[in-house]
């Protein structure tokens, strides 16, 4: 059986993910997004990688006269982040393998049905290693998907440490992690975004990560909960979405890179000219996900993703 076919039974959605970093690289969290040449109405902080992509698709909050690639997008995001001096590359990957040229959109041409979002920014209000942009960053965001993609208020999500929506707690995080892949229906579009810290456990089950570490999300109680492993990402929010869901993620955050686990893979590193097969992926844990998902009744289907900063969090 080809790679492409077994991506495509193990993963039944369309997913494709934005990261801002490679999985062995950090993200950084900018004080200042003027840097950036952003008109930022929401505050002056903000993660390098969503400042980054909003200059790109976003400038003036107003949508680019011609139509973008994927590669326009990554490789832009790369340019710009170079020239701030930020070493991090920004990354794509995806379900399926794409031609890097496709025009950049959130929403198929084919959609029909309706658009959903999950919105998390966590500061760490008052911890150790508080964070200053990542409030600014899922409101930012937010402006861009309702203004340029006709996201709708009511069928979005938005978790934030700001005293003023719901925690984005472990449990929490989840929670609207598996109630939008629960909710999503064939012809829906999705749109995921994280913006906070990341970090990387010793992979200690499935033993299929080349580097022996688990790729993280750090919820706002990781320190009682625990962090979110790129197994959990996997087996409760990728593997539920149904076939024939269009899923986009952006994660900006530590360690990025692969944090959902996706087949295919492409690096705005300046080397790389098309989307590759992940090196070294396993199908089998993926297989067994699924099966065990099935046999517990449960359904399936995909996702995609990225956006702000981050420090490795043992």
């Amino acid at each position: 059986m080809s790679f492409a076919t077994r991506a495509e039974n193990a993963i039944p959605a369309e997913v494709r993910m934005i990261s801002g970093c490679e999985d062995k690289q950090t993200s950084a969290d900018v004080s200042n997004v003027a840097a950036f040449q952003l008109p930022d109405p929401n505050g002056r902080a903000g993660g390098a990688c969503t400042a980054a992509f909003l200059n790109i698709v976003y400038a003036d909050q107003t949508k680019p006269d011609d139509d973008l690639s994927f590669q326009d997008v990554l490789t832009g995001m790369r340019g710009i982040l170079s020239t701030q001096n930020y070493e991090q590359i920004p990354q794509l990957s995806s379900s399926r393998k794409m031609d890097i040229e496709t025009k950049f959109d959130l929403t198929p041409d084919d959609f029909s049905g309706t658009k959903r979002a999950v919105l998390i920014g966590i500061n760490y209000v008052g911890q150790e290693g508080e964070l200053s942009g990542c409030h600014n960053d899922v409101l930012n965001i937010t402006d861009y998907i309702k203004n340029v993609h006709g996201f709708r208020d009511s069928n979005m999500t938005v978790l934030m440490d700001d005293g003023t929506h719901q925690d984005p707690t472990k449990a929490n995080i989840m929670a609207a992690y598996t109630a939008i892949a629960a909710d999503s229906q064939p012809g829906d579009v999705v749109f995921l975004h994280y913006s906070g810290h990341g970090g990387k456990l010793r992979d200690d089950d499935r033993g299929e990560e080349d580097d022996g570490y688990d790729e993280t999300l750090v919820p706002l109680d990781y320190e009682q909960a625990g962090q979110i492993r790129d197994d959990d990402l996997l087996r409760d929010l990728v593997l539920r979405f149904n076939k024939g869901v269009f899923v986009t993620s952006i994660m900006d955050c530590c360690h990025s890179g692969t944090v959902l686990d996706l087949p295919y893979n492409f690096k705005a590193d300046g080397t790389q000219t098309s989307m590759q097969e992940s090196e070294g992926y396993d199908f089998d844990p993926v297989d067994a996900v699924l099966g065990s998902i099935i046999e517990g009744g449960g359904t399936v289907g995909a996702i995609a993703g990225i956006i702000e900063d981050c420090c490795t969090v043992s």
